[in-house]
């Protein structure tokens, strides 16, 4: 694991794998720089410089309260800024919406931008929120997971129940609580997709056939991004790079080439 001290006091770290020209991977919620990534990285670390970065309350990297997704951006930019080369630049889920705003922090460094299904911020809702914190409040983070991904995710109850006896299911637990503060940040935010109207390298969108489109801002960043693709990723929905590694690395190669 590496460590990088960043220009606000943050201590970020990561993993880096592989040779080529570099592709900094940005986790998502319940996940970290290696659950996101375990079946995909070493596919990919066979043609780029890898570096999976920790996010906040991850690995080595500092554990905050309070922060939002510019913050984390920032973060993301520093990482980017430290490499000697210019990257390549993948964001899942929340992480999509952070990659995406530390995109337009520094897109003289980025070459090409990938994004599965950055979300909504109102995809959540106030009262969601308060029983989540309840649940936190009370150590039921098992309930706190199951609930996020039936009301928030609409994963149905057979796919939930499977997922709870899988061997992921308690690395999703031990993210938890940072997961937790991901939220925070993402009602926070203020999405305006008018804003990246001037981000002008190309950028892949992802999404799964089976996600609930309307809960992403995947059309809604085609129709100002100059440079934009949508990819549909066939049967899958919000973790194709867990639940079909091989149809998800070549969309992603496809666009990298």
């Amino acid at each position: 694991m590496l460590i990088l001290n960043t220009p606000s006091g943050v201590t970020v770290s990561y993993d880096r794998e592989g040779s080529g020209p570099p592709l900094v991977l940005v986790h998502g919620s319940f996940s970290d720089h290696r659950t996101n990534w375990e079946q995909i990285k070493a596919t990919l670390a066979q043609r780029f410089e890898v570096c999976a970065m920790a996010r906040r309350g991850r690995g080595e990297t500092t554990p905050t309260t309070g922060h939002d997704v510019a913050d984390e951006a920032e973060d993301v930019a520093a990482l980017i800024e430290s490499l000697d080369k210019p990257c390549d630049l993948l964001g899942h889920s929340y992480g999509a919406q952070v990659a995406l705003a530390a995109a337009a922090n520094c897109p003289e460094r980025i070459h090409r931008l990938v994004l599965y299904e950055p979300p909504w911020p109102h995809l959540l809702r106030e009262e969601q929120m308060k029983r989540f914190e309840a649940s936190a409040e009370a150590g039921d983070w098992n309930g706190f997971a199951t609930a996020f991904l039936r009301e928030v995710l609409r994963m149905p109850a057979t796919e939930i129940e499977v997922f709870r006896e899988s061997e992921t299911w308690s690395a999703i637990l031990d993210d938890a609580e940072a997961t937790l503060g991901d939220l925070h940040a993402l009602l926070r935010h203020r999405f305006e997709p008018e804003r990246f109207s001037n981000l002008c390298l190309p950028v892949l969108l992802q999404i799964g056939t089976e996600s609930p489109r309307t809960s992403y801002v995947t059309d809604a960043l085609a129709e100002v991004l100059p440079d934009s693709r949508i990819e549909a990723l066939s049967g899958q929905g919000h973790d194709a790079m867990t639940t079909a590694p091989n149809l998800y690395v070549a969309s992603v190669l496809r666009f990298l080439r």
